[in-house]
């Protein structure tokens, strides 16, 4: 009995425990602090997400799924932006569709989507020119599909108008696809694409600026009945930033003089300001916070692309005039 008390195992069985208890302890810390860490991210998250209206996170992320399968499909093969392009006007077509039939409106979704999508191949292969007779051809086909939907007692629904409603369809087309379009039509065409990637760029730096600006400085709302987080100093951040964003890319990347770039960033800069508000009032109108929530962080398509779409027009009148 002497023997087995006074064995070396005990010892060793209680280092062993001491040591077990010291790693358990540690392990624990390490959790403890990666959870205050954790909470700590979140609190900034929500910090961040209640200046900005946004979770930055996710927005980011999302952010840079859109910006690689736009660079890939730019420069790598050029048709591929067909694609691209096609998969982003059927969402925001669909989505806006679909937020307009919640308030009211009576306008086709499918037919909608689907003559968006053979505006694409016709700005591609057809230029400007095939661009406007598709786009006619697609609010000939959407006005018809909805009159014949009065016409059949079985299709009738509640709706406001038939002529609210055709003019709603006629909007849709007209602010997505339409103006999409001109982007497949200046890629389509010799150094387009980098013509398209120099103007999406400056966006780009126009809503970051804006949003950088507006988070750190922003006290003087531009038009608060419209959009409340909209600051004149966040505008003020948007023009320094796309300045030096086109600059830098018309010298760089376009090849062309340094005033060309000057020219096309405050052109995009009044343009796309301009966009964002426009699509704040139709939401607005609608009593919507987001177009939709199928981006994680941006809210929807069209939140995304509101200021792009209308900067497309200007960025191709540039492009015909000085590139």
């Amino acid at each position: 009995m002497a023997d087995t008390e006074n064995s070396p195992e005990r010892p060793r069985r209680g280092r062993a425990a001491s040591a077990r208890d010291e790693v358990e302890a540690a392990i624990h810390d390490i959790e403890t602090k990666v959870h205050d860490l954790e909470a700590k991210a979140r609190e900034i998250d929500a910090r961040i997400e209640a200046r900005a209206g946004r979770n930055l996170t996710k927005a980011i992320f999302f952010g840079l799924v859109l910006g690689f399968s736009l660079l890939f499909s730019l420069i790598v093969v050029k048709e591929l932006f067909m694609l691209f392009a096609g998969a982003l006007v059927a969402f925001t077509v669909y989505e806006l569709a679909s937020a307009l039939r919640f308030a009211g409106r009576d306008i086709p979704r499918v037919p909608l989507v689907a003559v968006s999508l053979g505006m694409v191949p016709a700005a591609f292969y057809g230029g400007a020119a095939g661009l406007w007779w598709a786009y006619l051809a697609a609010v000939g086909i959407v006005s018809l599909w909805r009159i014949v939907e009065t016409v059949r007692p079985a299709m009738r629904q509640p709706s406001v108008s038939l002529r609210t409603d055709l003019a709603a369809g006629i909007f849709v087309l007209s602010y997505v696809p339409l103006l999409a379009g001109f982007a497949v039509v200046m890629t389509a065409r010799d150094g387009g694409q980098w013509w398209v990637l120099a103007y999406l760029i400056v966006v780009i730096a126009i809503d970051t600026g804006a949003y950088a600006s507006g988070i750190l400085f922003g006290k003087h709302p531009m038009a608060p009945r419209i959009s409340p987080k909209k600051t004149w100093e966040g505008f003020a951040g948007s023009v320094v930033a796309a300045t030096i964003a086109g600059i830098l890319l018309a010298v760089l990347m376009i090849g062309a003089e340094w005033w060309v770039g000057l020219v096309l960033a405050l052109t995009l800069v009044g343009v796309a300001t301009l966009g964002d508000l426009t699509e704040s009032l139709i939401k607005r109108d609608l009593g919507i916070k987001d177009i939709s929530t199928w981006l994680p962080g941006h809210g929807g398509f069209l939140d995304r692309l509101d200021s792009m779409l209308p900067a497309t027009i200007a960025a191709y009148v540039i492009f015909s005039l000085l590139g």
